[in-house]
């Protein structure tokens, strides 16, 4: 049987990758992730180096499948040298669907499961062991099971596109950890991603957009692209080969300002003003609700039915604003004749007719838990996003719900509070944030709790730009999702971080780059003397963090961090943090004098507010790196906190300027810059948000579309004073933003 395309070229190196690691280092624990529900280790294993055959029942197509996986998941060849251990795949009655047992000796392995996806967990399972630390399969005997049937992972390709490549990786990093639905976003107000043949201009005009860019900022190319009909078919085979469903989410009837653009007809308002496409947030623009739009609707459903095999069709439903039916004579006069009260009641029949399409075609509906608001459709499941709110009132009505909250599962949030973390939104979500969900609410009964079909992480591209950022932004989250919704009780975290390191490797030979925020320790300034500063070093997880200052490499013999380090002008700061003694991902690297040691960058600055900060790229240069910049966008405004201000004659303010491209479902209250003293506007610096302006300088400055400093001339103040910093202006366009602050004082110090 032949391999799927691209099988070895994904899998086969984690083997190579991770052989490399001295068998010295091998974990105590199993390297399982997520953790079996039962699991013992006594006796002796057997070697990878020795070969291995793989036996399967004749005519089994599931075990087969799974055998192929395995093969080439660990390189080996087609046929075994005589005598080499052996994996034997048998299907057993009985066992729990999805369930497994293993049991591995000197001899080789025995797979047991009583349907194809047990054998497919069974075979992750031993290839795990296979590519653990120390090149040997240790004798274990495992009896496991899923706690939920869906264990998902949601990707936005319609905010940013990403490479059909990409999606293959994921695909292949979410079989290593035993998921099993893949919810691709292939639809949104800023691209349409799916090639119809029936309404080619969906694709010629709604899948690509010129990005916005600040006032005077030169254009950049535009961007976009689609899945061509081969390559989703491609996709959701090998997808399938992996024991992964692919469900792609068609959005309706709000989101839908990418159809609009191509056949305004199918809208309220007429044809989108130019550029508004490439703005982020909620759009008003909505389908309208005539016949036409829900024979456009079927012809959807009738090629993407034919894409995708999924028993579900997610048909989106969120953030529905209601102003253009309101203010449609169209729609309102619809209303009367259907006896539709208000626009939860239009979009609860919208829902009706959209769930009576796909049943006709065989499929299920699955949408936002707005879709409850007006009455839920007679067999919708309901994905809860808005908190659990939506899962909760779900099952109590006896409709199935899958839990995918924010914020809590949500990946388009940073992962921790350093300025390497780069774009997204600006709370942090960690690695133990995701871990510690508890997807059963307790208010629902045993019975009502049955209908939790399972969890899923989502991640929103609206700030994640290209594949590399991606990968970052949902590795080793995905590994916390994936035992949290595989196991049940008994979950422990620092159990979960041993394992983790592992799989970590597992997910680098895949040719994905996870992010090191919870292991890299962060070096924060705590407090300034004249010749010294006390730094404080922490990592997310427990480790030891070791540390130079004399410029070395620090290693495991380097001086062991016990407290804050009282840091001499000048000094190089480098640490790195080990556990159970192997080093963790990532290292800091800090060079401080006096200057450096008052410098505060954007995520060392507290928000006046902090509510609705996003960490924002720029929009320049149009190739290469860009800054980011973490900003309220409704109160933009900084404060450094008790800035020694005793010799501080100005301060320099790194600035840039970003468009503000956001449709604030139909405006939020943004607060008001003051009013100019210059055409340009000013950066204003006060003692103190509601104290006295110490300073301020022109933004005519700021010529740059990318970063400019900036000097601002201070009056003298005394001890330590917050330093608050805010722009004026006529208007919100462009956003203006801080990087970093550097005091500078009057003499040397």
């Amino acid at each position: 049987m032949a391999a799927p395309v691209g099988a070895r070229s994904f899998l086969a190196g984690a083997v190579a990758a991770i052989a490399l690691i001295a068998p010295a280092q091998a974990q105590q624990a199993l390297p399982l992730l997520p953790q079996p529900l039962e699991a013992s280790s006594a006796g002796k294993g057997f070697r990878l180096a020795d070969g291995l055959a793989i036996q399967t029942p004749s005519g089994d197509a599931g075990a087969e499948k799974a055998a192929v996986w395995l093969r080439n998941g660990l390189g080996l060849p087609a046929r075994a040298k005589a005598g080499a251990p052996t994996v034997l795949f048998e299907r057993v009655a009985g066992l729990p669907s999805e369930g497994y047992r293993l049991t591995t000796s000197a001899t080789g392995a025995l797979i047991s499961a009583s349907d194809d996806a047990g054998f497919f967990h069974g075979a992750v399972t031993l290839w795990q062991l296979a590519t653990a630390p120390g090149g040997e399969v240790p004798a274990v005997t495992v009896s496991d099971a899923p706690r939920f049937k869906w264990r998902g992972f949601m990707l936005d390709s319609a905010r940013h596109f990403q490479s059909p490549e990409f999606v293959k990786k994921l695909i292949d990093a979410m079989a290593a950890h035993k998921l099993n639905t893949l919810h691709w976003h292939l639809v949104d107000d800023q691209g349409w991603r799916i090639e119809i043949d029936k309404y080619p201009k969906l694709t010629e005009i709604g899948a690509w957009r010129i990005p916005a860019t600040a006032p005077g900022a030169p254009p950049l190319p535009r961007t976009g692209g689609f899945y061509t009909k081969a390559q989703i078919r491609e996709i959701v085979a090998y997808a399938a080969a992996r024991n992964i469903t692919v469900v792609p989410e068609i959005e309706m009837p709000g989101h839908v300002l990418s159809v609009i653009r191509a056949y305004p007809e199918l809208g309220n308002s007429g044809p989108v003003p130019d550029g508004i496409h490439s703005d982020w947030g909620v759009y008003t623009w909505l389908f309208n609700i005539e016949e036409p739009t829900f024979t456009f609707l079927d012809d959807i459903f009738a090629e993407v039915t034919e894409l995708f095999p999924s028993a579900y069709i997610h048909v989106g439903g969120d953030e529905v604003v209601a102003t253009e039916w309101e203010r449609s004579p169209a729609v309102q006069k619809r209303m009367r004749e259907l006896g539709l009260a208000d626009a939860h009641a239009v979009q609860s029949w919208f829902m009706k007719r959209v769930e009576k399409l796909l049943t006709a075609r065989g499929r299920k509906l699955i949408g936002w838990d707005e879709i409850i608001d007006g009455g839920l459709a007679p067999n919708a499941t309901v994905m809860s996003w808005r908190g659990i709110k939506g899962a909760v009132l779900a099952a109590q009505a006896g409709h199935d719900t899958v839990l995918a909250p924010s914020p809590d599962l949500y990946f388009d949030h940073v992962q921790g509070s350093t300025a390497a973390e780069g774009p997204g939104r600006g709370k942090p979500n960690t690695l133990e944030d995701i871990y510690k969900f508890d997807p059963l609410p307790p208010s629902l009964t045993a019975e009502q709790q049955r209908h939790i079909l399972g969890i899923q992480s989502t991640m929103f591209s609206e700030h994640i730009r290209g594949d590399d950022r991606a990968a970052y932004m949902i590795f080793p989250r995905l590994s916390a999702l994936a035992e949290v919704a595989w196991l049940g009780k008994g979950r422990d975290f620092d159990g979960f971080v041993d394992r983790l390191i592992p799989q970590i490797d597992r997910v680098k030979a895949m040719g994905l780059k996870p992010a090191e925020s919870a292991f890299i320790p962060s070096a924060r300034v705590r407090a300034v003397a004249a010749k010294s500063a006390t730094v404080e070093l922490a990592t997310q997880v427990k480790s030891e963090i070791r540390y130079t200052t004399d410029g070395s490499a620090p290693g495991a013999t380097s001086r062991l961090y016990a407290g804050p380090l009282e840091v001499a002008f000048p000094t190089r700061l480098r640490a790195v943090a080990f556990r159970g003694g192997k080093r963790l991902p990532g290292a800091v690297d800090k060079r401080y004098d006096r200057a450096a040691a008052l410098r505060r960058d954007d995520r060392e600055l507290r928000a006046c507010s902090a509510s609705h900060s996003l960490a924002l790229i720029d929009d320049a240069p149009a190739e290469g790196p860009r800054a980011d910049f973490l900003v309220n966008i409704l109160e933009p405004c900084w404060i450094y906190e008790a800035a020694p201000m005793d010799a501080v004659t100005a301060v320099e303010v790194e600035v840039g300027q970003v468009p503000y491209n956001f449709q604030l479902n139909n405006g939020r209250p943004i607060a008001p810059r003051a009013k100019p003293a210059t055409p340009a506007g000013e950066l204003e610096v006060r003692a103190g948000c509601k104290g006295e302006r110490i300073g301020w300088v022109s933004l005519a400055q700021a010529t740059s579309p990318a970063l400019t400093r900036l000097t601002v001339p201070v009056t003298p103040q005394k001890g330590a004073q917050d330093l608050c910093m805010t722009f004026t202006g006529n208007g919100n366009n462009p956003l203006w933003t801080i990087k970093s602050v550097q005091p500078r004082e009057k003499t040397a110090r």
